[in-house]
């Protein structure tokens, strides 16, 4: 059986992937039909049912659990982990760190920034901290910091990799959005996960389940092995900087959310749900019966 799957070409998902797509382990019958794009495209599939298996953002699975169920493989949740926003004029960056989570003054709320899209788990942390600033303009997330320096945007929300470059560019911290939702709710960001079209059959959304699980593990035991696949696929980084990005992002929620996980998953939904800046749904989140 061939099953479409949509994940991102960053260094985490192509860690977690290797494996299964290059059959180093036994995928039990299944293959897979691989489709990599930006985070944003991916949730604007899912949103169309176009993949029966794809990466998302925890934001844009609001929008999407009527059709999908979230695996317990795969996702990307952990501490330190989250989204920055950033600026290139210093005194900026110090005047509006302080206002994160209260009432930005008017002064500020004209700002420009550069967003990754609407539906990124990004976009929403920043809808948390500073819900005043609705002048956003989507960009390709990897655009993000070029645009600042060219002085296109006032701020940038990067995400990913940019995460380890920003400073090199001479730009700086606004506010670390995953440090300021750690400090909220108490409990690891969600950032992206693996969901799985509900018109499957349980078995096989076990299967997949089990079978991602199989693959973080063997990438954890073999952290070489896929290399040069996931070289070939990251934007120009050295070696260091891909595994630091793997670091950060594949970990023990990777392999299973636990009941920590699920638990920050659900306090996003249900702040979501306070905001009103989410349908509400009577569906469950997550995959029912997964061994």
């Amino acid at each position: 059986m061939k099953l479409s799957l949509g994940f991102s070409p960053c260094p985490n998902d192509t860690f977690i992937f290797d494996a299964l797509i290059h059959h180093k382990i036994d995928t039990e019958g299944l293959d897979f039909e691989v489709e990599y794009h930006d985070v944003e495209t991916l949730n604007k599939k899912a949103f169309k049912k176009e993949l029966a298996i794809t990466k998302l953002s925890y934001h844009a699975f609001a929008y999407a659990v009527e059709d999908y169920e979230l695996l317990d493989a795969g996702s990307a949740l952990g501490f330190g982990v989250g989204p920055l926003l950033i600026a290139k004029n210093q005194e900026l960056a110090e005047k509006l760190s302080s206002f994160a989570g209260q009432n930005l003054p008017q002064e500020f709320q004209h700002l420009k920034i550069g967003i990754p899209g609407k539906f990124t788990t990004a976009n929403f942390l920043l809808g948390l901290a500073y819900p005043e600033l609705q002048n956003k303009e989507i960009l390709v997330f990897s655009d993000i910091e070029s645009a600042l320096l060219k002085g296109e945007i006032d701020l940038g929300l990067i995400i990913h990799e940019n995460r380890f470059t920003y400073q090199d560019k001479g730009l700086y911290k606004v506010v670390d959005l995953g440090d300021f939702w750690e400090k909220t709710t108490e409990s690891p960001i969600p950032l992206g996960g693996i969901v799985i079209s509900r018109d499957l059959p349980n078995e096989i959304k076990d299967k997949v389940n089990r079978l991602i699980r199989k693959s973080v593990e063997y990438a954890f035991a073999n952290p070489k092995s896929g290399l040069e696949y996931i070289r070939s696929h990251a934007q120009e980084m050295e070696e260091s900087v891909m595994y630091k990005h793997i670091e950060l992002y594949v970990n023990q929620y990777s392999i299973d959310l636990g009941e920590l996980g699920k638990k920050a998953i659900t306090s996003m939904f249900d702040r979501a749900n306070e905001l009103n800046i989410v349908p509400k749904t009577e569906k469950n989140i997550f995959l029912i019966g997964n061994d």
